[in-house]
């Protein structure tokens, strides 16, 4: 069923309310709540009354402009947390800079939080933040023990990242730097009495064509290199690919695994909106966005990170976050109220990723050194990740059905597809399989608007 009127493609109904505070009544929770965190405690409660909580990726320099973004996230018909993204000058330590950007009223794509200083901050999320909206800071840094110390001093509430996922794709720092300035920050948070949450990003690699093996694995190792530096209250990130199917069992794999190895800890799995090449449409765009509001419904997870119809061209408006907040929590309210079995695909994703995990970790005594030994033999290996510490002899491809899978593992020790292997791909394969979801989604649209009554794929 489709929520998209063919004329205009918009939501044809409001948005569902908040959850309540309260999961009275509601089923036991699949995961242990930690105590203390108002993030962690807002999505659990939330997921036990029935809800979905629905998060935008939002910043913006200037406080005033940030906190009224925050206020509008708020007040969006949708179970929603806050979001402060910062911006490039913070997310490699040139405070410097951001300093002169903020006096010289030069642009900054996020916020400095560093810059601003913590006092600053503080009084701007003063009166915002809140157990009925906690916020979250994302960076992108390698080394962000400053920044750390600045969450900490501000109360910060959760932030996300990890030693793997914030050093291979957004810096040239050295995997054995990254891991050791993470193992501080995580040991900085575990020290204070109030913890704050910690998201890995490990599910999110490159945001395409990796394979959800190796992704649900990432994702898990790096939710134990937090729990061994003492964090309590972590989330798993997996982003939306190619085939509903294929991620709905990757999925399902995520939590097994989790629910294995995070005993006793406070943990929920968060998923992100496509992260690759983006439809261009504004239908293809929503189509998208359907899309993962369903599978996060059908997978329980409990918390979404949305995209919006203007992330193909510029970066989204306060107004248009909300849209897509409360269109999201629309679908996913349709889909818990009418929404019908789907199956998942069985293509081996819980062994692999549990195989990867286990055979990580017999390399080290630490998760750290484990990850660092790893990534220095190829047996972790992100296909099309040009960092120096990554083998990049790993590739994989989408196949006809949209599934995506190893073509050549390197040394990974993960089976490949054959006669893939006796395929090369050249450059004009590896810009469509780029652009599998936008030709996908942006296609369909026209098939949709002929018959609205069809199905989601």
């Amino acid at each position: 069923m489709s929520l998209l009127t063919p004329a205009t493609g918009t939501a044809t109904a409001p948005a569902v309310p908040p959850a309540p505070t309260s999961g009275s009544g509601a089923p036991a929770p699949a995961v242990r709540p930690g105590t203390g965190n108002r993030f962690s405690a807002f999505v659990h409660r939330t997921s036990q009354a029935g809800g979905l909580v629905v998060q935008p990726r939002m910043g913006f320099a200037e406080i005033p402009v940030m906190r009224d973004g925050l206020l509008g996230v708020r007040a969006a018909r949708a179970a929603s947390v806050g979001t402060v993204t910062l911006d490039s000058y913070t997310r490699v330590n040139d405070h410097d800079s951001a300093r002169e950007a903020l006096r010289t009223g030069a642009d900054l794509n996020g916020f400095p939080l560093v810059a601003h200083g913590a006092e600053a901050t503080t009084a701007m999320l003063d009166g915002v933040a809140g157990p009925d909206f906690p916020v979250q800071v994302r960076h992108g840094s390698a080394l962000p023990y400053p920044l750390f110390e600045a969450m900490v001093e501000a109360g910060i509430d959760a932030t996300e990242g990890g030693p793997v996922s914030y050093c291979l794709p957004y810096s040239r720092v050295p995997l054995t730097e990254a891991v050791d300035a993470w193992s501080r920050c995580c040991e900085l948070l575990a020290a204070q009495e109030r913890q704050m949450h910690l998201e890995s990003f490990g599910g999110c690699m490159l945001g395409q064509l990796c394979p959800p093996g190796l992704l649900v694995a990432l994702s898990v190792l790096e939710a134990l290199f937090f729990a061994e530096h003492g964090l309590r209250s972590i989330s798993l990130s997996y982003a939306q690919q190619t085939h509903a199917g294929q991620d709905l069992e990757a999925l399902a794999a995520l939590r097994r695994l989790a629910g294995e190895r995070l005993s006793g800890l406070d943990w929920h799995v968060v998923l992100y909106t496509y992260m690759g090449v983006y439809p261009r449409t504004p239908v293809g765009s929503f189509r998208i966005l359907e899309d993962s509001a369903r599978l996060a419904v059908r997978s329980g997870t409990e918390r979404l990170i949305v995209k919006t119809p203007a992330e193909a061209h510029r970066i989204p408006t306060v107004q248009e976050n909300v849209d897509a907040l409360e269109f999201a929590a629309y679908v996913a309210d349709d889909e818990a109220r009418h929404g019908r079995p789907h199956q998942a695909t069985e293509t081996g994703v819980y062994e692999e990723a549990r195989m990867l995990v286990d055979s990580t970790l017999d390399l080290a005594p630490t998760v750290g050194a484990a990850l660092v030994a790893a990534f220095a033999r190829g047996h972790l290996d992100v296909p099309y990740c040009l960092h120096l510490d990554n083998a990049n002899r790993a590739r994989a491809f989408v196949d006809p059905r949209g599934l995506l899978r190893w073509g050549d593992p390197g040394a990974m020790p993960v089976t490949a597809d054959p006669a893939a292997a006796r395929r090369p791909l050249s450059a004009q394969g590896l810009i469509d399989m780029l652009g599998y979801n936008e030709r996908r989604f942006d296609r369909e649209q026209l098939t949709r608007v002929t018959h609205p009554q069809g199905s989601l794929t």
